[in-house]
C-alpha cells in the first residue's frame, strides 16, 4: 500500500485493474486503518476517475453475496448520500411508492454516514429484520413488490472498512459506489448523486452496463430531485436540465425538506407521508422521484402517466400497504 499511496500523493491516478486489486486487498484486511483512511482521503482531495470507479465497482461486485433476480423486471431507487443536506428519506419513501404502483423494487441501502438517518436506520426503527436469506427476499419481492438489501450483509468484506468510514464521518468513494453495487444487479436503476461531476461519471459507467438508468442531481447539491430548483437528468437518451414544473410540481425551499435530528423524527416523517398526511411539498418531492423511477423501469410511460401511477400509489394507500407488508416480516 505504501507504493500505491506514494503514487497517489504524486497526483497520479490508478488503472481500472489496480483499483480493483487495491479494493479487494483493502476489503480483505490487508492494510491497516491508517492506510485505509489515507487511501479514502485521497479521493476527497481530488476527483475519482472513471477507470478507478469502474475498478472499485468490479471489486465490490466480485466480493458481494449475490441475489439473482434476473427472472424479474426490477429497479433500485436510491441516492448516494453524502450531500449533507439533512433532508428526509426521500428515496426510501419513493421506493415504496414505486413498489405500490406495481413495479418491483430491489432496494439497496445502509445506515446514514453523513446524515442522521439512512434507509436502514428507518427500516430498523420500524422493526424490519435485515437478512441476506435469498428465499426470504425473493418471497418479499413476489408478495410485496419490494425487498430490502442491507448493504453490510451483502458486502461482508467491507467490515474492515466500516469502522474507518464511521470515524471519518464524511462521504468517501464508498458513498459514490453504493447505488452501483446492488448485489441483485437490477436491470433498471434510478439514482441520485451528490455532485454534477459524479453524475457525469455515473453516466459514463452506466452506458456500458446495459440497463435502463436515470441519474439525477439537483443543481443546488441534493442527491435526489429536491424541487428546490433545476436538476440535471442523465439517462439512456442523453442529458437534460429539468425544472420542477416539468414534473408537474412546484419549486420549494430547503427547509421544507428537513428530515429531523434523530432517527425517530426521520421515521415519523416517513410514516406521516405514507399515511397520506405529508405536506404538499413532501408529497410533491417523493412523487417527483417516484415518477422518474417508474418511467425508468417502464420507458413506454409518459411523464404524466408515470406521475398518475405515483399519485395513485401514495394517495390511494398502496405505498403504505406495501410498506406494512414489508416491515411486517
Amino acid at each position: 500500500m505504501k507504493e500505491i499511496l506514494n503514487h497517489l500523493f504524486e497526483y497520479k491516478t490508478l488503472s481500472k485493474e489496480i483499483s480493483k486489486e487495491v479494493l479487494i486487498n483493502l476489503a480483505q484486511g490487508h492494510y491497516n486503518n491508517s492506510q485505509v483512511a489515507s487511501f479514502m482521503t485521497v479521493f476527497l482531495m481530488r476527483s475519482v476517475t472513471v477507470e478507478e470507479l469502474s475498478g472499485f465497482r468490479e471489486a465490490m461486485m466480485e466480493l458481494c453475496v449475490p441475489l439473482d433476480v434476473s427472472a424479474y423486471n426490477t429497479i433500485d431507487v436510491c441516492g448516494t448520500g453524502g450531500d449533507a443536506k439533512d433532508s428526509f428519506n426521500i428515496s426510501t419513501i419513493a421506493s415504496f411508492i414505486v413498489a405500490g404502483a406495481g413495479q418491483m423494487v430491489v432496494k439497496h441501502g445502509n445506515y446514514g454516514v453523513s446524515s442522521v438517518s439512512g434507509s436502514s436506520n428507518v427500516l430498523q426503527y420500524f422493526g424490519y429484520n435485515f437478512t441476506n436469506d435469498k428465499e426470504f427476499l425473493i418471497n418479499k419481492l413476489e408478495s410485496c413488490n419490494i425487498c430490502f438489501l442491507h448493504a453490510p450483509l451483502f458486502h461482508p468484506a467491507m467490515k474492515n472498512v466500516a469502522p474507518v468510514r464511521k470515524e471519518l464521518g464524511v462521504k468517501t468513494f464508498f458513498n459514490m459506489l453504493g447505488p452501483m453495487v446492488n448485489p441483485a444487479n437490477p436491470n433498471n436503476q434510478f439514482v441520485g448523486v451528490f455532485s454534477l461531476e459524479l453524475a457525469r461519471l455515473y453516466g459514463y459507467l452506466y452506458q456500458s452496463l446495459h440497463k435502463n438508468y436515470t441519474i439525477v442531481h439537483s443543481l443546488d447539491g441534493y442527491d435526489e430531485i429536491s424541487l428546490t430548483g433545476n436538476f440535471k437528468v442523465i439517462d439512456n437518451q442523453g442529458e437534460k436540465v429539468l425544472q420542477p414544473q416539468d414534473l408537474f410540481a412546484h419549486q420549494c425551499k430547503p427547509q421544507d425538506l428537513y428530515g429531523g435530528e434523530t432517527v425517530e423524527l426521520a421515521a415519523k416523517i416517513v410514516e406521516k407521508i405514507l399515511n397520506g398526511e405529508g405536506t404538499k411539498v413532501q408529497n410533491e418531492v417523493v412523487i417527483a422521484n417516484a415518477t422518474l423511477a417508474l418511467k425508468t423501469a417502464q420507458p413506454h410511460l409518459t411523464i404524466a402517466q408515470a406521475k398518475e401511477k405515483a399519485d395513485d400509489s401514495l394517495m390511494g394507500g398502496k405505498a403504505k400497504a406495501t410498506f406494512l407488508k414489508l416491515v411486517g416480516n
